[in-house]
């Protein structure tokens, strides 16, 4: 998959896709630089720094990139009973049709803000979007510059990561690039489109960033080797806290991945990202030596990935890390 639909070229094995929920690793290494810089309290409150949206005073600012915030995932909550509590639309015939809508991350904070949390602040933990959301807006609150341009001075501009792209509200997929399709019924039809265009302030600083393979290896090397954030800082992001799956706990913006992966029982450090029929896969051992990018393009149905890719997966983990 990957290619032009109808088209015979093959995709780009050096082109840009969109890294979805990878970029989380991005921004939260710019929450951690500014605790560096002293202008944000790791622990401190939200509200402290963003008054206007009355954020309840326990939330602090390392729930956010944690999960443990509690707050309402705007992109839709699942419960353990099965109930759904439904966010924005992102998927379906309601998404195709407005999947160049901009949605200002102000409104994604106050959409969520209006609806029960899913459990009190520090008590829980639940991934969810809203949080990376909200420390978009700290970033720029506390910089007085854009998401943007504080993610290309601070980290993209330092590393060389020229292929990669922070787009804001530009549907564009700029230069070469992988195609992904989307799959949904109109009137009982079904569909198939071209989604490599889109709008992606819907997921903004949670899942909205452009890459290549070669780009994110630099980015995961770099980061756990220490070149982007001071010890005491890349400890706290390294800090495990225990989620639902026993496989794997999670620091600040990145997994720790317990399965042996690698025939030595040594972790690999995680944050794979989906959007829209694309798929990111980075993997690393702790100390950035050795990592393992891929990119997957699919038509996208809505389904959760098969046991099969699951399989593909573990079998591509180990090729890659076994030292046995």
């Amino acid at each position: 998959m990957g290619r032009a639909l109808g088209g015979t070229a093959q995709p780009p094995t050096d082109g840009r896709f969109r890294i979805g929920s990878t970029t989380k690793t991005f921004t939260a290494v710019l929450v951690l630089q500014l605790v560096a810089d002293g202008r944000i309290g790791l622990d401190a409150p939200v509200a402290g720094y963003l008054p206007d949206f009355g954020f309840d005073r326990r939330i602090t600012v390392r729930m956010l990139p944690q999960h443990t915030s509690g707050l309402f995932n705007y992109t839709g909550e699942y419960y353990d009973d099965g109930t759904v509590a439904p966010g924005i639309p992102w998927s379906g015939k309601e998404w195709v049709d407005n999947r160049f809508h901009t949605y200002p991350p102000q409104d994604l904070v106050r959409y969520s803000l209006a609806r029960p949390a899913r459990f009190a602040p520090g008590t829980g933990w639940s991934y969810a979007n809203t949080n990376y959301v909200v420390a978009r807006l700290l970033i720029e609150k506390v910089t007085g510059h854009s998401y943007a341009d504080e993610m290309q001075r601070r980290v993209l501009r330092p590393l060389g990561l020229r292929d990669t792209v922070v787009p804001g509200t530009s549907p564009e997929l700029p230069g070469p690039h992988a195609h992904a399709y989307y799959r949904y019924s109109d009137g009982g039809q079904e569909k198939t489109v071209d989604i490599s265009r889109q709008n992606p302030s819907w997921i903004s600083s949670a899942g909205e960033m452009i890459s290549t393979t070669k780009d994110l290896g630099r980015f995961f090397s770099a980061l756990l080797g220490g070149k982007l954030l001071p010890a005491p800082q890349l400890a706290e992001m390294l800090k495990p806290h225990a989620t639902p799956d026993s496989t794997s706990d999670y620091g600040l913006g990145i997994f720790e991945l317990h399965a042996d992966a690698n025939c030595s029982g040594e972790m690999l450090l995680t944050h794979n990202g989906s959007v829209q029929g694309y798929g990111t896969l980075v993997y690393s051992t702790p100390d950035g030596r050795k990592t393992l990018q891929a990119s997957v393009t699919y038509v996208d149905t809505g389904i959760a990935p098969t046991a099969a890719y699951q399989k593909a997966v573990q079998s591509l983990l180990q090729k890659e890390f076994c030292t046995a």
